[in-house]
């Protein structure tokens, strides 16, 4: 427990920018590489097991001392990607890949023979000592201010617990938008944080204009939940749009979920579909205006570079 972050993945500050579904990118994990703090980008932002090759090697290639990157992989089933990311990232290398919403076993026996650090999302204890006896390096502890897919208990509750009860370190994943956050989370028992909000109004972010303007002009009041993206409970800027759809699954899956054999595919489907929405919203001109995002974008005034943001983050 006593291990920094910056002494696990050899970084000048405690710090992950958070991967972030279409907005996370090689220009900005090298930039934040540049910066100090390691980069991480989402597997499925990369189409082909090619082109996801070809981000791994363009990260070695910008790879600087003080800086580190790696990916984050989505571990159930209803990413069928998975098990071909997996091979590519052991076959290429990385400093650490963050599993999500999964068993990470495979993961972490796979990663730990070619020497790349696991870290699993976590909501609850429960799961972090599982994560622990399958032989986690880490866990990220994903509380209720983070964006996305969010936990239910505060940065301080989730912290203090987890850190108590397991012997590896605590990355905090939520309610990071400035020095003074992280100093907190770091009082709290957390080896270092996980920053992911902040980012998407960055000059690198690969996503419009009107996604990141939309981050400086909506704060922490304007962030709601919803269940129309994935299935399961995530995050978004409460724009017209998400107000005309509203933010329940439809009847028809309410009623299909309780069925035990058609539920996976019912969430498939859904994640496609939400994923499907939530790209079209991100990447091109649109009323249709899903925007994930947390509560984090309070601290966010301006489209500033990565390098900005991280010394907003550090000083």
């Amino acid at each position: 427990m006593s291990v920094n972050l910056t002494e696990l993945l050899n970084i000048k500050h405690p710090i992950i920018q958070a991967p972030m579904f279409l907005v996370s990118n090689v220009a900005m994990a090298t930039e934040a590489m540049k910066g100090g703090i390691a980069g991480c980008i989402p597997a499925l932002n990369y189409r082909t097991l090619e082109a996801l090759r070809s981000a791994i090697k363009a990260l070695k290639a910008n790879k600087v001392e003080g800086g580190s990157f790696g990916f984050n992989l989505i571990v159930n089933k209803s990413n069928v990607k998975y098990k071909g990311q997996l091979e590519v990232l052991c076959e290429e290398g990385c400093d650490f890949i963050i599993t999500s919403l999964g068993n990470p076993e495979e993961t972490i026996n796979q990663a730990s023979k070619v020497g790349i650090k696991v870290f699993c999302d976590v909501v609850d204890l429960k799961f972090a000592k599982k994560v622990e006896q399958l032989g986690a390096d880490a866990i990220i502890a994903v509380n209720n201010q983070a964006g996305g897919h969010r936990g239910d208990k505060s940065p301080e509750d989730l912290i203090k617990e987890l850190s108590s009860n397991c012997n590896i370190p605590i990355i905090s994943a939520g309610g990071v938008g400035n020095k003074i956050d992280i100093d907190t989370m770091l009082s709290y028992g957390a080896s270092g944080v996980s920053v992911g909000s902040p980012f998407i109004a960055s000059v690198e972010a690969s996503v419009t204009d009107e996604y990141k303007q939309a981050c400086v002009d909506y704060g922490a009041k304007d962030i709601i939940m919803t269940e129309r993206i994935s299935g399961t409970p995530c995050t978004v800027i409460n724009t017209p749009y998400v107000q005309k759809i509203g933010t329940k699954q439809t009847w028809l899956e309410s009623v299909l979920n309780k069925n035990r054999t058609l539920k996976k595919w019912v969430k498939m489907i859904r994640f496609s579909i939400g994923m499907n929405a939530t790209k079209n919203a991100a990447t091109k001109a649109t009323y249709k205006t899903v925007w994930v995002a947390g509560p984090s974008i309070e601290y966010t005034k301006a489209i500033l570079s990565t390098k900005e943001i991280i010394n907003r983050l550090v000083n």
